[in-house]
């Protein structure tokens, strides 16, 4: 399948040949030769920059990756997208550019694809948005490609134990509760990210790779394999990745198998039954359905509750539990808790993938669960039952529906205090001052997709809360999100959100609220006439995004309950 039906070839007998000669000039002038335009014009996508390590050996996995395209065949366009870091913008106005740097990133891809007509596409990624973004425009555009994730960070270690990105921001939470001294929070600020690789727990990046790597959208094995050895250099297995992700481009093409051919409703319901048993990000509920809807793959909230309830938790990853992705890796990685779940008749084996094969077949190879390890349990004998992951909840205060991470912890029905805050720096100010107590409920409001507008990641007051001891007895609602590294008595996403009158906006301070883990619910305790009153007296906010890209966001944006895309 070539999209451009030989329109660059310099063969005068050719359709199109007069009128791309000016194509063929301008080209000439970035060392095409004649022998250039008779191959497949492939665009490689690189989210390059050396402001975040997820992303920062990017570009040399798009140098080493367009060298081996071209050395079997293929001519490749180079270009770089945007990347906002989640570590980094966190807790700051800079958050609200993350999730909406999504739909820019997978936008720009689309932008670069169709403008140059390319016959298929690879995207790199790293840094959490940047892998559904690199997956979305192949999927609305039913392109020829695949996606290769740059790989997980190595450990920090200080004190006889490992770090991670998490471990700053708890280490904030408990310095504020005066559990660690300055010169202590400042080793763990030193230690925890030692190279290049992107966020190592069961975070949001190594939960996104996993599930594009089930939906079949990129090479076995390239979800787990690290991004560089202990000494910084680009790591064995990734460069291995990239000779992999070159050819298998080139059976794609020889066969003419596109993205939709492979992601259909079976291929996202193996993606979502890998991220609840590794015990994966909530940010997965959002960015599924937003791959879903531009796969034009019916899903929803609802749909991927019922059909997650029969998933057990298997594995035992930070931030709830005790390993990282480095840990996962030398037992068989990812494929190896694949074929575990093909075993226990919890995946689709017969479905299509990037190397032309069925999942199946791909995991024919691929080493069985080892016996006398607690890093992924057996189905048999799981870390915690089905339907104690992930749960989505609604009731009188998310009609349209929430999302709680339980992460195999034996929640229950709880009531309590709500205590209000507009934003998320009211909250964590109130948090590290000690004004929230066991049997609050912190209610962060106006930050969802529209309101922030941007949907900001809750990491900063969570992770005081889990510091400050009070994580198992203070819950947090908000219509933001949360961070993949985020654990405790978390429920985000909550819609319709709080910017478009929904009733999380009608919570006031000291109000009772419920969350009933036995009907799936959660409730605001309020008599329905005082609710009335306090909608007739309700105005929305108005946005401070007047112009540029947060003000175009807050526009198109949709429901968090339907992945929030802007397309």
């Amino acid at each position: 399948m070539k999209r451009r039906s030989g329109t660059l070839t310099g063969d005068p007998g050719q359709a199109n040949w007069v009128e791309r000669t000016a194509a063929r000039t301008m080209l000439r002038a970035v060392r095409f030769n004649d022998e250039d335009f008779t191959k497949p014009l492939v665009a490689l996508a690189v989210p390059y920059t050396n402001g975040t390590p997820c992303n920062d050996h990017i570009r040399t996995l798009g140098d080493l990756l367009q060298a081996e395209l071209e050395a079997i065949g293929a001519k490749v366009i180079v270009f770089g997208t945007p990347v906002v870091s989640d570590g980094i913008s966190m807790g700051t106005e800079a958050m609200k550019y993350s999730l909406v740097s999504r739909e820019v990133i997978a936008d720009a891809i689309e932008v670069m694809t169709e403008g140059y007509q390319v016959d298929a596409v690879v995207t790199l990624s790293g840094c959490d948005k940047t892998i559904p973004a690199a997956l979305m425009p192949i999927a609305r555009n039913d392109l020829i490609g695949l996606t290769l994730y740059g790989g997980s960070i190595r450990p920090g270690h200080h004190g006889g134990r490992d770090l991670n990105i998490v471990s700053a921001f708890e280490g904030i939470g408990a310095y504020s509760a005066g559990k660690i001294d300055a010169e202590e929070l400042c080793q763990i600020e030193c230690h925890a990210c030692p190279g290049a690789g992107s966020c190592g727990g069961m975070y949001t990046a190594n939960t996104m790779a996993a599930a594009i790597e089930a939906l079949g959208m990129s090479v076995p094995g390239g979800s787990s394999n690290m991004a560089v050895e202990a000494d910084n250099q680009l790591s064995n297995d990734k460069q291995g990745d990239l000779r992999r992700t070159a050819t298998t481009l080139m059976t794609l093409l020889q066969r003419g198998i596109s993205a939709r051919q492979i992601m259909t409703h079976k291929a996202f319901e193996n993606a979502l039954t890998l991220v609840w048993a590794l015990g994966g990000s909530t940010n997965a509920v959002l960015h599924l359905l937003a791959i879903a809807r531009e796969a034009d793959v019916p899903l929803t909230l609802k749909e991927m509750a019922d059909f997650t309830a029969k998933v057990p938790l298997l594995g035992n990853f930070k931030p709830y539990g005790r390993y990282l992705m480095n840990d996962l890796h030398p037992l068989g990685g990812i494929p190896m808790v694949m074929k575990h779940l093909l075993g226990a008749g919890l995946l689709h084996g017969d479905c299509l993938t990037v190397t032309g094969k069925t999942l199946a077949e791909n995991l024919a190879s691929a080493p069985d669960l080892p016996a006398g390890q607690d890093v992924v349990f057996p189905v048999s004998s799981p870390y915690a039952a089905a339907g104690r992951h992930i749960r989505m909840l609604f009731g009188s205060l998310a009609p349209e529906g929430c999302v709680l991470k339980q992460s195999g912890k034996n929640l229950q029905t709880m009531r309590g205090t709500a205590r209000v805050f507009e934003r998320e720096e009211e909250a964590l100010q109130a948090i590290l001052g000690g004004k929230i107590t066991a049997g609050d409920i912190v209610v962060i409001r106006y930050e969802g997709p529209q309101g922030g507008p941007g949907m900001r990641e809750m990491l900063s007051p969570s992770a005081a809360l889990m510091g400050a001891g009070l994580g198992d007895r203070v819950a947090l609602l908000t219509d933001g999100r949360f961070s993949g590294g985020t654990h405790g008595i978390m429920i985000g996403h909550i819609s319709p959100e709080a910017q478009v009158g929904g009733a999380l906006a009608l919570v006031e301070e000291g109000d009772q609220i419920e969350i009933n883990l036995d009907s799936e619910t959660l409730n605001l305790l309020v008599e329905e006439a005082v609710l009335a009153q306090r909608r007739e007296d309700w105005q929305a906010p108005v946005s401070k995004a007047r112009r540029g890209v947060l003000a175009k966001y807050a526009r198109l944006v949709s429901s968090a309950s339907s992945g929030a895309v802007t397309s």
